[in-house]
């Protein structure tokens, strides 16, 4: 995995459950795309209905992993390259779409939408201070974006109430039969983990010299 420079989040959400049922932090690439598309495979029963946005691997990607039966459709949103101003007060401003356009790549999709993952990207971008535009929150590590996100995937899946479904997206899916407290979803996260301590390497290990101090006789 590239450890420098941007990294994208990919997520797959149910649409009725409102879940987040796979996701994935890195490059927006193909080769990303592509593990993205068959972690999804894994976790999804049957042939999914699947929209996306107009970034091209994915329709090789969806085809690999679901096959040329799968409903597919793409939004294409064409933005506006009028303002090129470079002042600050417009250079991270969103560009003006001017179109939109639904195309079926595969099968026959009932409907073509985007709208509930970009709701849902909304809530991550407000939720974690990683993803606020402009600040110096953004991490530093890839390890500890990976995991910031991983934290807040199991927290919306099992913690966060969900306002439309009065239920958290695991009750809804079955997973579980009630709110998890931050207790419970630490417990279930340290019940994967070793309990034996991990001795630190002798090259990692950091010396302390101890002064004198005190009051002298």
């Amino acid at each position: 995995m590239a450890v420098k420079g941007d990294q994208y989040t990919f997520v797959a959400l149910a649409s009725t459950a409102r879940a987040i049922v796979a996701y994935r932090t890195g490059k927006r690439d193909s080769a990303n795309t592509h593990e993205f598309a068959h972690d999804m495979r894994e976790r999804v029963l049957g042939a999914p209905e699947i929209s996306t946005d107009g970034f091209l691997p994915y329709q090789n990607a969806i085809r690999s992993a679901f096959g040329n039966r799968v409903a597919h459709g793409q939004i294409v949103i064409t933005y506006s390259v009028s303002n090129l101003a470079k002042d600050a007060a417009t250079r991270y401003s969103p560009a003006s779409v001017v179109a939109v356009s639904r195309e079926v790549i595969s099968g026959v999709p009932a409907e073509i939408s985007t709208s509930y993952v970009e709701r849902k990207n909304l809530t991550l971008r407000m939720t974690s201070r990683r993803f606020t535009r402009l600040t110096n929150g953004f991490s530093k590590k890839i390890e500890h974006h990976a995991a910031a996100v991983s934290l807040y995937v199991a927290h919306y899946n099992f913690c966060r109430v969900h306002e439309s479904l009065r239920s958290t997206p695991a009750m809804v899916l079955g997973i579980t039969d009630r709110v998890w407290s931050i207790g419970n979803l630490l417990d279930a996260s340290l019940a994967t983990q070793p309990i034996t301590p991990v001795t630190t390497a002798t090259n990692r290990r950091k010396t302390f010299r101890v002064i004198e101090g005190g009051k002298g006789e």
